[in-house]
C-alpha cells in the first residue's frame, strides 16, 4: 500500500532545498505551497514571472495535485491559459510519480519561450513599420499616376478654382472703383461742386485789397517803349 503522506513529505523537503528563495508553505492541512519561477532575462533585461500554487490531494501522486497561477508579472491572458494547459498536460503524463519539480521546470521553459516570443513580436513590429515607411517614401517619390479619370477630376477642380478667383477679383475691383470716383462722378453725385470754384474766385476777389497809391506816379514816367534801345530793367550789355 502506497504511503502518500510519506511521499509528499519527502517531495516537500526536496522542493524546499531546490527553491529555497521562492518556496513558501501556505498551509499544512491540506498541504499547500507556492513556488515562484521567472524567465531568463530578455533582450532588454525584461522577464516574465509566475507564482504557482500547488495543493496536495489525498492520493497524490496517483492523482494530480491542484494547481493555479497564484500571481504573475508581464503575462497576458493568452500566456496564462497556455501555462495552465501545459500544467494539465504534464500532470496527466506524470501520474504515479512525484511531479512538482517536473511541473515547475516545464513552466520555467515556457516562460523563456514567452520572452523569446515577445522579442520576436517586437522585431516583427519594427520590420513592419520600416516596410510601411519605405512604401510611403516610394509613393511620395513616384507621385500619382495620371489617368484620364483623375486628370478630368483635377481639370474640373482647377477650372472651378480659377472661376472663383476671377469672381473674387472682379468683386474687389468693383469695390475699389466705388471707393475711388472720377471727377465727373464726383460732380454727378455732389451738385454743390458745380459752383464751388466760381464761389472761391468771387470770395478771393472780394478779399483782395489794392493800394492805389502805388500807381499815382505812373503818368510821370517817360516810358519810351518804341525805342529799340529801351531797357526797362537795365539788363543791357555794354558793347566793346
Amino acid at each position: 500500500m502506497t504511503d502518500y503522506g510519506e511521499e509528499q513529505r519527502n517531495e516537500l523537503e526536496a522542493i524546499e532545498s531546490i527553491y529555497p528563495d521562492s518556496f513558501t508553505v501556505l498551509s499544512e492541512d491540506p498541504v499547500s505551497f507556492t513556488i515562484t519561477v521567472a524567465s531568463d532575462a530578455g533582450e532588454n533585461d525584461e522577464t516574465v514571472e509566475a507564482t504557482l500554487k500547488f495543493t496536495y490531494v489525498e492520493k497524490y501522486p496517483d492523482e494530480p495535485p491542484l494547481y493555479e497561477i497564484y500571481s504573475q508579472e508581464n503575462l497576458d491572458e493568452a500566456d496564462v491559459q497556455d501555462i495552465l494547459s501545459l500544467l494539465q498536460q504534464q500532470a496527466e503524463e506524470n501520474l504515479g510519480m512525484v511531479m512538482i519539480f517536473t511541473l515547475v521546470t516545464a513552466v520555467q521553459e515556457k516562460l523563456n519561450q514567452i520572452v523569446d516570443q515577445i522579442k520576436n513580436r517586437r522585431e516583427e513590429e519594427k520590420r513592419r513599420k520600416e516596410k510601411e515607411a519605405e512604401e510611403a517614401e516610394k509613393v511620395a517619390f513616384q507621385g500619382t499616376v495620371v489617368t484620364i479619370e483623375n486628370f478630368l477630376s483635377w481639370k474640373a477642380k482647377f477650372e472651378q478654382e480659377m472661376a472663383e478667383l476671377k469672381r473674387k477679383r472682379q468683386k474687389e475691383e468693383e469695390q475699389s472703383g466705388k471707393a475711388k470716383l472720377t471727377g465727373k462722378q464726383l460732380f454727378e453725385t455732389d451738385h454743390n461742386l458745380d459752383t464751388s470754384d466760381i464761389q472761391f474766385l468771387e470770395d478771393a476777389a472780394n478779399s483782395v485789397e489794392v493800394d492805389e497809391s502805388l500807381f499815382q506816379d505812373m503818368d510821370d514816367l517817360d516810358l519810351e517803349e518804341d525805342d529799340p534801345d529801351f531797357d526797362p530793367v537795365g539788363l543791357g550789355s555794354d558793347e566793346d
